[in-house]
Formats: structure tokens, C-alpha cells, sequence
């Protein structure tokens, strides 16, 4: 089977001028980003100009609706000038934004993709446990189902965007007998958000 790996005529369109403007103004700083290991808020929201925290999000819920080859060029572009920034453009969108595409409920999917896709704002992504690692199957924290949502009660670390975030996916176990079908991705800003099931 044969790949093809020439860029298409839209994939240039898109690429020229997206790399022009790595090059410009992602590429000089990143070196003394890496240094400080401060975050880029302003890189975040000139990037988002091009449409790369929505790329594969579909156009009605506010998305580039791009192709995911796409997606891979404009991931693997800024990587090759800032790791850690493709980091942060690659997990928002497959880590939240993905999870969220897949298995939330359709008022989850309105109410949290176009604030993600428009990078207003960042998503988390949160599996890994001290106890269990990155394991889902072993993972311990419990969604519990309460008046007006649902109560999580666990403990997570090494959360993908954990500090920046404003939307966040949390892996949980709705039914702690049930490995590993009994986990659900919650994906709640606040307290009152429902998960999905999963």
C-alpha cells in the first residue's frame, strides 16, 4: 500500500502562512520558554486565530472542521519550532476536546466544544492516579451520582494541562465492581456538571 505524503493544494494554503508565523513569532522564544517553563498565554491566542484548538471539531459546534492529516502538518509545524507548545495544541485536542467529541452527551458537546475550539478555552485531561499510573482499568476515583450532578471523590496527578485548563475531563468508575466498562469521562467545569457515560 502506498502513502502519499506530498502536501495537497489546501494543505499549503494552510501551511504557508501558519509557518510564517511559527517562524516569526513561536520560534524565538522558545528556547527561554523552556528556560522559565512559563506558559504562553499570548502564543495560545494568536494560535487560535488559525483555528488549531478546533481543527477537527466540526464547523457546528464552532470547529475548523480541518482533516486530521491536517491536523498532524499544523501539530508537527509547531513542534518543529516549540515541543512543549505542539504538546499543548495536540492534548487539548485529543485528550479534552476529542474525548468529549466521542462520548459527550449532545448539550455537553454544545455547551463545552465551542469555548475549546475557539481556545477560549484550554482542556485537561485527567486519568493518571499515584495508586494505578495511567492504567484506566485500575484507576479508583468514583463518580457518584447526586442532586444536580454528579460528586467526584479521588485523588489524580500529572494532569495534562491541569493548571491552565478551563474545561476538564476526569476518567472515574461509576461502578467500582465493573472493570474496566464502569469508568466515565466527565468532562465538568464545575461541580454541576453531568458526565457522560461512557
Amino acid at each position: 500500500m502506498a502513502l502519499w505524503f506530498e502536501e495537497s493544494r489546501e494543505e499549503r494554503q494552510v501551511l504557508g502562512p501558519f509557518r510564517e508565523f511559527l517562524k516569526a513569532e513561536v520560534a524565538p522564544g522558545a528556547g527561554e520558554r523552556d528556560r522559565s517553563g512559563a506558559f504562553p498565554w499570548d502564543l495560545v491566542r494568536k494560535l487560535a486565530q488559525f483555528g488549531v484548538f478546533g481543527a477537527v471539531v466540526p464547523e457546528a459546534y464552532g470547529g475548523a472542521g480541518l482533516s486530521t492529516r491536517l491536523f498532524a502538518r499544523m501539530v508537527e509545524a509547531i513542534a518543529y519550532h516549540d515541543g512543549a507548545l505542539a504538546l499543548t495544541v495536540a492534548s487539548h485536542n485529543s485528550l479534552a476536546t476529542g474525548h468529549i467529541l466521542l462520548a459527550g452527551s449532545e448539550a455537553q458537546k454544545r455547551a463545552f466544544l465551542p469555548k475549546l475550539a475557539s481556545g477560549e478555552a484550554l482542556g485537561a485531561w485527567g486519568l493518571t492516579e499515584p495508586g494505578s499510573g495511567s492504567d484506566a482499568a485500575a484507576l479508583k476515583t468514583k463518580a457518584e451520582k447526586v442532586e444536580g450532578g454528579w460528586r467526584l471523590n479521588g485523588t489524580k496527578q500529572f494532569i495534562t494541562q491541569g493548571s491552565v485548563a478551563g474545561v476538564y475531563v476526569v476518567v472515574a468508575r461509576t461502578d467500582p465492581l465493573q472493570a474496566p466498562s464502569g469508568s466515565t469521562r466527565a468532562s465538568p467545569p464545575s461541580p454541576s456538571s453531568a458526565p457522560s457515560g461512557g
